[in-house]
């Protein structure tokens, strides 16, 4: 203790109340601090308490964000299992729900065949239905939650995008027959969690569809027949891999982390065979319809324009399709050939635009005539003979776009069957005697009328009548009994002989038929009301073998006694067929010896009358008198008129 201190007087205490002092020079100022950090160092029970709290909110969070996770995980584990697991199969069947197609445009066709289309309709996938959390009025509250969660997945995902490879369509019965490959461009699918009952939640899609039909018509065809049996279309679909993935087209983002893939997916397809307007219904072992009674010629037009032959016509085609199913149809090319080996082009024709219709569609078609090699000159006049004759041919109908893909058709003959030969007669008729045969000779004049529709130049510059004479007007004898059946004969010497009738017609006496052809001349007239494009022609018949037909004597007797004892003649009737060589303007024919468009036509039958009388043309033969001819009535008997006889060989009658 220094001096200082023990000089100090000691303090006194005052344990009452007292005043405090006053803070003097001598006071410490950092006392109070002092006491406080002291205090602080000390905590309080308030601190320690919101501490714990603290802690405890903590723990408590960060075990719900784990659980959270963990039930995440789980949720996401589960919805991964269950799409890892699908069924393709009823995923298409019952998920996968396509309402259409509303309507179909061909976009273009491809040089290898292949078709572009344009397929619009509605289509949806019900994802809750998929991983199994649509709703459910059973569900307990955890499963209510854990579809609550998918659903919202489902949303918020919205639609993926899938990416097929190509898909092959084979008949069920046979996978190594391909009937139609498919190539989709990669698709968005809508998603929904808990679509309605309805199809109000489909959405509107529209995408490019490439198809290669197959080749094999043979096996296309057997196909549709066997469907068209059982009444049901039954077709397997192979995809080779299906790539799925979340969100839009080339949209990246989140969503596009959702990936997955489908492999080897196999598809069996039955639908129902749609019925065809005017057939029975599919099915039944019923026969599947016949090309010429699904496509029906309306119309047919062929007109000599601009040096070629040029083709118009109108079709119809039956519809199958439902009422509802819209197609647009551009102009598409096809070829018309005649079945031969190999078949010959006839015509390149193609169609215009054109739209679904029902029950049928109205197809409009124009082309012209291609040029034809001279060995198939025979092919095509049988064709066009057995047209004129109101008979039906057989064409094939292909196109350049679908090779080694026919059909075969029916183009129908004009209905009524049109006369092409009319008004036929002989001016200056003239029948003579030589030894036992009879010579007749006359100019043929006819008119040619065409069928309406043909509106094409000709020159008729041949023909070979075969004739039979009557006496008398020609018998109500149909015109077909004198026909040429036979088309396929075209003898460029002379057509074939044609058999006489069996029996013979009522009063037919006698038969006339050339050794070779006739020259003949034609030239256009003024066509009657109502009548196709007409020609006049003409030809000489000199010296003819006229044949009395067998057991047909005394008709002959009768005629010629008509012509010379008669006042004003008889009348002969004419009736046979003729073949004609005709020379058609535009028509692209052209062989070595022959006209340009030179075509035969035969079995054209045709009908007429000639008057016959004596006009002068009764002379005694050279060196006779009548007095001569009376004389050797009584001694020639080749033919006897009544109690009369005279010989043949004495006279010539002719046309009044």
């Amino acid at each position: 203790m220094n001096s200082e201190d023990a000089s100090r007087p000691p303090e006194h205490v005052d344990k009452g109340k007292r005043r405090a002092q006053e803070p003097s020079e001598r006071t410490p100022l950092l006392a109070s601090s002092s006491r406080t950090l002291e205090e602080a160092a000390e905590p309080p029970d308030a601190r320690r308490r919101l501490r714990a709290t603290l802690t405890t909110v903590f723990l408590i969070s960060l075990s719900i964000c784990i659980s959270f996770f963990i039930l995440a995980a789980l949720f996401a584990w589960s919805y991964a299992s269950r799409a890892s697991n699908l069924d393709p199969e009823h995923i298409i069947n019952h998920d996968l729900v396509f309402s259409g197609p509303d309507k179909v445009d061909v976009l273009n066709i491809t040089d290898d065949g292949g078709i572009w289309l344009n397929v619009k309709g509605r289509m949806g996938m019900d994802a809750g239905a998929t991983i199994g959390v649509g709703s459910s009025e059973d569900d307990d509250f955890l499963e209510k939650m854990w579809k609550a969660v998918g659903r919202w997945g489902v949303r918020t995902l919205d639609r993926v995008s899938v990416n097929l490879t190509t898909i092959r369509i084979t008949a069920d019965y046979d996978s190594s027959a391909v009937l139609v490959t498919v190539d989709v461009p990669p698709i968005e699918v809508p998603l929904t969690a808990d679509p309605p009952k309805d199809k109000s939640w489909l959405t509107k899609v529209s995408t490019p569809v490439l198809i290669h039909p197959t080749k094999n018509s043979t096996l296309l065809f057997h196909f549709l027949k066997e469907s068209w049996h059982r009444g049901t279309l039954d077709v397997r679909a192979d995809v080779g891999q299906a790539f799925i993935r979340g969100g839009s087209l080339n949209a990246g983002g989140w969503r596009s982390k959702f990936m997955g893939k489908m492999s080897n997916i196999k598809l069996f397809v039955r639908m129902k065979m749609p019925s065809i307007p005017g057939f029975p219904p599919p099915g039944r072992n019923v026969p599947f319809p016949s090309v010429p009674d699904l496509v029906k010629l309306q119309s047919f037009r062929v007109a000599s324009e601009d040096g070629q032959l040029a083709l118009n016509a109108t079709a119809t085609v039956v519809n199958p399709a439902p009422a509802d199913f819209d197609l647009t149809v551009p102009s598409l090319p096809f070829m018309i050939s005649l079945p031969h080996e190999p078949p010959i082009d006839l015509a390149s024709v193609s169609t215009k635009p054109f739209c679904l219709a029902h029950p049928k569609v109205t197809v409009s078609i124009s082309g012209a005539v291609l040029p034809i090699s001279t060995s198939s000159f025979a092919v095509l006049s049988q064709f066009v003979t057995r047209y004129l004759s109101g008979e039906p041919n057989t064409i094939l109908v292909s196109s350049p776009l679908l090779p080694n893909l026919s059909a075969e058709a029916e183009f129908p003959g004009p209905y009524p069957r049109p006369r092409l030969l009319r008004n036929v007669t002989i001016h200056d008729m003239k029948i003579r005697a030589t030894g036992s045969m009879f010579l007749a000779s006359g100019t043929v004049y006819a008119r040619v009328v065409l069928p309406a529709g043909i509106e094409v130049g000709l020159d008729v510059f041949r023909v070979f009548p075969d004739v039979l004479i009557f006496d008398g007007e020609v018998p109500d004898t149909p015109l077909e009994l004198f026909e040429h059946k036979d088309h396929k004969k075209h003898n460029e010497t002379a057509p074939p002989e044609v058999p006489l009738p069996d029996p013979l017609p009522e009063k037919a006496f006698g038969h006339i038929r050339p050794d070779d052809w006739l020259p003949s001349v034609s030239s256009p007239i003024e066509p009657e009301d109502g009548q196709g494009i007409a020609y006049e022609v003409s030809a000489k018949v000199v010296d003819v073998p006229l044949e009395v037909l067998p057991g047909r004597q005394k008709e002959f007797s009768n005629f010629v006694g008509k012509v010379i004892f008669g006042s004003e003649g008889a009348t002969a009737g004419i009736q046979g067929t003729a073949a004609v060589t005709v020379a058609i303007e535009g028509l692209p024919l052209h062989g070595p010896g022959r006209k340009a468009g030179e075509v035969v036509l035969s079995g054209l039958p045709f009908q007429g009358s000639v008057l016959v009388g004596k006009k002068s043309l009764f002379k005694p033969k050279q060196g006779s008198t009548w007095k001569d001819i009376l004389h050797r009535i009584r001694s020639h008997i080749p033919i006897q008129f009544g109690p009369r006889r005279l010989p043949l060989e004495a006279f010539q009658f002719g046309v009044v």
